[in-house]
Formats: C-alpha cells, structure tokens, sequence
C-alpha cells in the first residue's frame, strides 16, 4: 500500500511511504524517482543489516526496528526486528517497510507544524531513527528484569528448568540487538555529515540515545556472559560436592565390604572360623578401621 503522507503543494517535498510493496509497485516507484536498482533490491531483501549508503544526491538508509518476538527462543535479527528502508533527497522522501508503523503518519505533523515550512526530510530521517531506537529501550527493560529473576533464582539455589538454556537465548538476543545498534551508530554518524538541518540538538539527543540503548544492551550481554559461566561453574561445584559425599560413604565401606568378603569365603579351613572371639574381633576391626578413616578425613578438612 502506497500513501501520499506529504506533497510539494503543502511542503517543500513529497513524502511516499509504502507499506508491504509488491516487487512490480515497488519497481514504478523505482522509476519514477530514478532510484538505484541495487538499493531497491536491499528493500526487498529480509536480513538486511543498517546501513546509510549514499549514490548522486541519493540518500539510502536501512534501519532495523525491534519488534516484540513470536516466542521466547527467537533469537536472529530477522525474528527480533523488521526493516524501514528510507530514500530521500532533497526534494522527495521515501520510506518502506512490511510492517505497519503508526509513528511515520504521525510525524508529518511534527515536520510541517502550522504556520511554519515543513522540515527537510533528513530531518524526518533523525526523527524515524529515533523511532527506531526508542524501540529497542522496553525490550532491553524486559531483557534485564529477566536476567535479575535467573539471577536470584541461582543465587538462592531454587531449581529452575532449563536455566541455562534461557539464559542462552537471553544472551543471543542481547548480541543480536548489540550488533544492530553499532550498525545504527554508523548511520548517525554519516547522517550527521550529510545532514543539512540546523536541528543540532534533535541529532545531538539522537545520538545520545543510541549510547544509552547500546550501553544497556552491551551491559545485558556481558551480565548474561558471567551469569552464564557462574551457573556452569556452581553446576560444577555441586556435582564435586556430591562427589565428595560419594567419596567419602566408599572410603568408609570400602576396607568394611573387604572384611565382611574375606569372612564371608565359605572356606573349610580358615584359622578364625573356629575361634571363639573371631565375629566380636572382626566387628571390633570394623569399628577401629572407620574411626582411623574419619579422624584422618577430619584431618584433611574433607568432613
């Protein structure tokens, strides 16, 4: 679907924004505003990365707007996020995108406000990266609630199914939105250059945006990495503690099983079979031997 959200009748630009294109409609559009057939075919591609490109007067950028996933172990860019594809020179504005956005009607409103010319559209370029940063913020929010709940539930030693492998998935999507936001972080910085506003604080508090989603999600990584290896490592420490136990219950019947096997030999001529005081001394032996391995043990600080 096609929409006309600005004209040069009541803006200094036109402003097309295209929504879930079929290839031949996107193809006119091509046409009509002589847009690369390479930049066209990025806009058709699904896992496509950030980035800003710029060709004769053209400017192309590609952003990546998280988008709430279909389930908790989606994990790749392309189940995390949807693209906006932006063309725009100086006197025109194209934004695609499968997914509907809200955000991009309303801010026709905010480029052109009454009384006043319209922005330019590398303006309305800051304001949908800042849209799609600003997406990226109640995820990072949810992401680190849930980090604080596994590590509580570690730290307490509750058992709580596949810990590990929700903290995996945790980590992969922190990567993910990592990685997309360094790619963001490129396209402010050419978009700054070729930015012809006088807007610099909406670019300065743009920029100083995408810092903080950054840094939060660089902090979500790095947390879930340690809490990650904590686990394998208290996962570790139990199984030795269990080990240790074990341990311990063999050292302490290991020489008794020995005894009781060597007496238990059906044997007719063996000297204590006879012997009157042989089951009290063998029991006595018994005795003596498990105190001697449990002084030696508590010795050793093992028990």
């Amino acid at each position: 679907m096609t929409e006309q959200l600005l004209t040069q009748k009541s803006s200094q630009f036109d402003w097309l924004d295209i929504t879930n294109p079929a290839v031949n409609e996107l193809q006119a559009v091509a046409e009509q505003y002589d847009l690369p057939d390479s930049l066209v075919r990025d806009c058709l591609e699904p896992t496509h990365l950030p980035k800003f490109e710029v060709n004769d007067g053209l400017n192309f950028i590609m952003l990546r707007v998280f988008v709430a996933p279909e389930n908790n172990e989606a994990d790749t860019i392309q189940e995390l996020s949807t693209k906006i594809a932006i063309f725009y020179a100086a006197d025109y504005l194209i934004t695609v995108h499968r997914r509907s956005h809200p955000v991009l009607s309303q801010l026709k409103n905010v480029a052109c406000s009454p009384g006043e010319e319209c922005s330019s559209p590398a303006e309305i370029a800051i304001h949908i990266v800042r849209y799609a940063l600003n997406s990226y913020v109640q995820p990072a929010i949810t992401l680190t609630r849930e980090l604080d709940n596994y590590e509580a539930d570690i730290f307490l030693k509750r058992e709580v199914p596949n810990t590990l492998q929700g903290l995996y998935f945790l980590k992969r999507k922190a990567s993910a939105a990592k990685q997309l936001l360094l790619l963001t972080r490129d396209i402010l910085t050419m978009l700054r250059r070729q930015s012809a506003t006088d807007d610099t604080t909406l670019m300065q508090d743009t920029q100083d945006l995408q810092t903080k989603v950054e840094t939060l999600y660089q902090q979500l990584d790095g947390a879930a990495t340690n809490l990650m290896n904590l686990y394998l490592s208290l996962s570790s420490q139990r199984t030795n503690e269990a080990m240790r136990v074990l341990t311990v219950f063999s050292a302490f019947f290991l020489p008794l099983t020995f005894i009781a096997g060597i007496y238990g030999m059906n044997f007719e001529y063996m000297p204590e079979l006879t012997w009157k005081m042989g089951y009290p001394g063998a029991m006595a032996a018994m005795v003596l031997i498990s105190i001697g391995i449990y002084t030696w043990f508590k010795r050793k600080g093992w028990i």
